[in-house]
């Protein structure tokens, strides 16, 4: 009985911060401050002066056996004068469950500024994505044990596809992105139909500034972000703060992540006693490096809570590789733009 209460508890306190290994879709870490907005954004294919490729590796906590990961590659770029194109491709495991994924994007940018050189853009996009997903129960009882008609025994597949809408609007040194993901409602056959709605629709607001002070190679950018699931009206929100140096080789930058849920877990560890609330709290240092043509960023996000599975943390490395140039920089303090 013991044991039973304790996975019990367990899973109870974990739930909300494996749930995002599960979404449908790429999860929503802290890829977009490490110069990958466009993981998020699918109005960022091609919003900036130059193409980008972006190789990232997410793993999370190395004590645990079978813990979500997260592997993406991306590219995206301009084509033209006003339009953007972009592919993703990912790979997102958590123990028995697994999801493979590609998407397209098409991007259009229209420039409302009166001249070339001051940034006044507003930008659209579109994902069109193919995923598949798994559910591994091929050595669970419910092959053998016919009480359990849930549990198949096997390897469970389903494919579908879905899409997302982005917005962005650039204005100096200001900027802010609108997006939804998951637009079309679909109902995973490898779940219980009781189990999980078909609504997995979800919003993302960002807004942030960048803050140059003059004739300094110093830059500071605040920012946030809000998200929140339309089914469950499960809601967080990112406070982030980010540092950039420029140097004759380009650019060093890093900074903080804190990010908080508005939405509680209740929890007891003495039976039912007593019963304790917790949110989820992620606390997010990063650190990254622009050299020349290539990008190199690590970021380390620690789980800020009372109760936790494990204090090892989460590692994420961003790998990439900017090429091309299809206009001149802009006038504005803008690295998501000019870099």
């Amino acid at each position: 009985m013991k044991s039973i209460k304790t996975y019990l508890f367990l899973a109870i306190i974990t739930l909300p911060f494996l749930s995002q290994a599960q979404e449908r879709g790429i999860p929503i870490y802290s890829d977009y401050l490490t110069d990958n907005l466009y993981l998020v954004h699918p109005s960022m294919a091609g919003a900036g002066i130059r193409s980008k490729i972006r190789l990232t590796g997410r793993r999370q906590w190395f004590d645990v056996d079978d813990a979500p990961s997260l592997e993406t590659l991306s590219l995206n770029g301009r084509v033209g004068e006003n339009i953007g194109i972009g592919g993703i491709l990912y790979n997102d495991s958590n123990g028995r469950f697994s999801q493979q994924g590609v998407y397209a994007t098409f991007a259009y940018h229209i420039l409302l500024s009166r001249d070339r050189v001051d940034l006044n853009q507003l930008s659209f996009g579109l994902n069109v994505g193919v995923l598949q997903e798994k559910l591994d129960e091929s050595d669970l009882i419910g092959g053998t044990n016919p009480n359990d008609p849930i549990i198949s025994g096997a390897e469970q597949q389903d494919s579908y596809f879905n899409v997302d809408f982005g917005m962005s609007y650039y204005f100096l040194e200001f900027y802010s992105h609108f997006t939804v993901k998951n637009l079309i409602p679909q109902k995973r056959d490898i779940f219980s139909e009781d189990f999980e709605t078909d609504n997995q629709r979800q919003y993302l607001l960002s807004l942030g500034y960048v803050i140059a002070p003059y004739n300094s190679k110093w830059s500071y950018e605040p920012s946030v972000l809000f998200q929140m699931k339309e089914e469950t009206s499960e809601a967080a929100i990112d406070a982030n703060f980010k540092v950039y140096r420029s140097f004759d080789f380009g650019q060093l930058w890093g900074g903080l992540s804190y990010r908080r849920s508005l939405d509680g877990a209740e929890y007891t560890t003495d039976g039912l006693a007593s019963v304790e609330s917790q949110k989820l709290q992620y606390l997010s240092p990063f650190l990254g490096m622009n050299y020349k043509d290539f990008m190199f960023a690590y970021t380390y996000t620690y789980q800020a809570n009372s109760v936790v599975l494990t204090n090892s943390g989460f590692h994420q490395i961003t790998l990439g590789y900017t090429f091309g140039n299809n206009k001149e920089p802009y006038h504005c303090n803008c690295p998501a733009i000019n870099y």
